[in-house]
């Protein structure tokens, strides 16, 4: 394993944003991982775990013990069952996959970050999510010392949202494992109405896989969620905020508000998201409040293509990209009552 000491860890996440830890391992083997992470629970170190870094908020002061960074390779694919060790570039192993002519994850191309962080957060994108396809994710259970294997019912997905995150000191994730389609090349179902739209066909058509693929890497493209390092809108972490869940009451408060503010013939963004709940969109909130593309002044702003990801110009430090997520935060609440969720883990730091 490789070991640095006082190692920046602003070059591992997409912000590149953070001060430097104590100490960094660099674990390329499963068996280095359990062996990192048991030493550090043994002693009693603080441990930091980062993979592709596309998650990560640090603070500037960076992290006072062991950051364990996976670089696990192993992608394993039998007919249609997909096993991709921790450490896989994500976006590479979506690639591999539609070359293979199997469908189930092809839409959700372009996201960064490795194959081990998508449990956790239920990645999703485009009208799928991981946890549609994920059937078991290997960990180390750091509560019982012992490697697991977590079925998917275990894992309690939910809209970005897992046992995993829920637990976050619990478990360390190894491996994940997919039950993808053989549907003779073509994609699964278009779940989403912008990539149906952009194909020219109707919604729930499929089509290749590969044009699939292809046409949401575009999307993601202009919205400035494709890493581009000469490209500063790419410097983030792709969404910074959930889409809020309202239940019935709070969706009623947020309407009247809308109407209230922006005129009774406004109708927001609304989702059926079961048990009476509604889902509403973040970047809609945040464009409606006054935070539109390109908004702000200093080294931390709102990306230029898309209003959900703030990014770091070049010059940000953390306290920077901070100060603005307060402030769209707060801009947010006063216009519409709706207090957004950052989905990036936060490192010795909070909004």
């Amino acid at each position: 394993m490789q070991e640095l000491h006082d190692a920046p860890l602003a070059p591992l996440t997409t912000f590149r944003l953070g001060g430097p830890a104590t100490r960094l391992l660099t674990a390329t083997t499963d068996a280095e991982v359990v062996a990192a992470v048991a030493e550090a629970d043994a002693s009693g170190t603080p441990l930091l775990i980062i993979g592709g870094g596309s998650n990560l908020v640090i603070g500037d002061k960076g992290f006072d013990g062991t950051a364990l960074r996976i670089a696990t390779k192993g992608f394993t694919l039998s007919g249609t069952s997909l096993e991709l060790a921790a450490g896989e570039v994500w976006t590479d192993a979506v690639a591999r996959t539609v070359e293979a002519g199997l469908a189930g994850i092809e839409c959700l191309a372009g996201i960064p970050g490795s194959a081990g962080a998508t449990p956790i957060q239920n990645v999703g994108a485009y009208g799928q999510e991981v946890s549609s396809t994920i059937t078991e994710v290997v960990a180390y259970d750091r509560h019982t010392r012992e490697t697991v294997t977590l079925p998917n019912a275990e894992c309690s997905f939910s809209y970005r949202h897992s046992r995993f995150k829920a637990e976050p000191d619990r478990f360390v994730v190894l491996r994940v494992r997919f039950a993808l389609e053989e549907a003779g090349g073509l994609s699964a179902p278009l779940a989403y109405p912008e990539t149906a739209r952009a194909m020219g066909v109707e919604q729930g058509e499929r089509v290749a896989a590969s044009a699939a693929r292809e046409t949401v890497l575009k999307l993601r493209a202009g919205k400035g969620m494709v890493l581009d390092p000469d490209d500063h809108d790419t410097w983030s972490a792709g969404s910074f905020f959930t889409n809020p869940i309202l239940d019935e009451a709070a969706f009623q408060d947020f309407l009247a508000r809308v109407h209230e503010r922006l005129g009774p013939d406004v109708t927001p963004p609304a989702f059926p998201a079961g048990d009476g709940r509604t889902k509403t969109s973040a970047a809609w909130l945040i464009d409606r409040a006054g935070f539109t593309k390109g908004y702000g002044s200093g080294p931390a702003r709102i990306s230029t293509k898309h209003t959900l990801a703030l990014t770091n110009r070049g010059e940000a430090t953390t306290e920077d990209l901070l100060a603005l997520a307060r402030e769209v935060v707060a801009g947010v609440h006063a216009t519409f009552g709706v207090t957004l969720v950052n989905e990036p883990v936060t490192v010795g730091v909070a909004l």
